[in-house]
């Protein structure tokens, strides 16, 4: 099974790559615009942020709910070995370009990873812990042979498997739920709902009023959560839900959470 600790950003052993390497454009989560290849203008010579204490009172929330799973301290360390971009400024182009496909690849170690601790999930473990040394290998390889990764073919193999992972650990809510996959519930009154269980699998809740919702067992990955209001809400066992989602919504002491996920700082009490 992968280290989980390795799925979790480590912005020390960073080069400041997701500072450098993205684009942003100035909205609500960010204060100015930025192409990619540009390193932030808050980005110092250590690679640290100069803001990253004030960073929602600076207009760059965008930054507080950006997860890497750890992508950037393997790029950094493991695929260049330690060799950073500003002293070796011949990587900076390339590693610029790996860094978005080692996230993805990142991102999909966290997911299979999580689907071997459920026990609901045993019938597929079998099936589940090749595809994750799979993709664990694909992690390690050369930065040109990454460049050339069919990332979107392997992501489908395993969302096949994370799929099925999704339906067993789902009818464990004991009842049939509305598959609400994709659906379009941007600003959704959902104060109190019963979602046990339910498919919201890429769902937009941007804005949605969730406050007191069961949402136990249900399937999150994808889920667009900005803004949406969990006061209250029941997550416990909730699937594929990721730290940034939670970063990018609302919540209070109230709201619980899987043990895996921390309370952002920035909700109410």
């Amino acid at each position: 099974m992968s280290d989980e600790r390795a799925l979790r950003a480590d912005c020390a052993s960073c080069f400041g790559l997701c500072c450098v390497a993205l684009p942003f454009a100035a909205s609500a989560d960010f204060a100015v615009d930025k192409p990619a290849g540009q390193p932030c203008g808050n980005l110092q010579a250590d690679f640290r942020c100069g803001i990253h204490q004030r960073l929602r009172q600076e207009g760059f929330s965008g930054c507080t709910v950006y997860d890497c799973f750890g992508a950037g301290q393997k790029v950094s360390q493991v695929t260049y070995e330690g060799r950073d971009w500003r002293r070796h400024p011949e990587t900076a182009q390339q590693m610029f370009e790996v860094f978005p496909v080692m996230r993805q690849l990142h991102e999909l170690l966290a997911y299979l990873t999580e689907a071997l601790s459920l026990p609901a999930a045993r019938a597929v473990h079998g099936d589940l812990r090749p595809m994750l040394a799979e993709t664990e290998s694909l992690t390690r390889r050369s930065p040109a042979d990454l460049l050339e990764l069919d990332v979107a073919g392997h992501r489908q193999r395993v969302n096949v498997l994370l799929l099925r992972t999704s339906e067993l650990v789902r009818a464990g809510a004991g009842r049939r739920k509305k598959d609400r996959r994709g659906a379009d519930l941007i600003g959704a009154d959902l104060k109190g709902a019963d979602l046990a269980g339910a498919n919201l699998r890429g769902a937009y809740l941007i804005g949605a009023d969730l406050k007191g919702a069961d949402l136990r067992r249900a399937d999150l990955i994808g889920a667009d959560l900005r803004g949406a209001d969990l006061s209250g809400a029941d997550l416990t066992g909730g699937i594929f839900l990721t730290q940034s989602q939670l970063n990018a919504a609302k919540g209070d002491t109230a709201t619980r959470l899987p043990p895996t996920l921390t309370r952002p700082r920035h909700w109410t009490s």
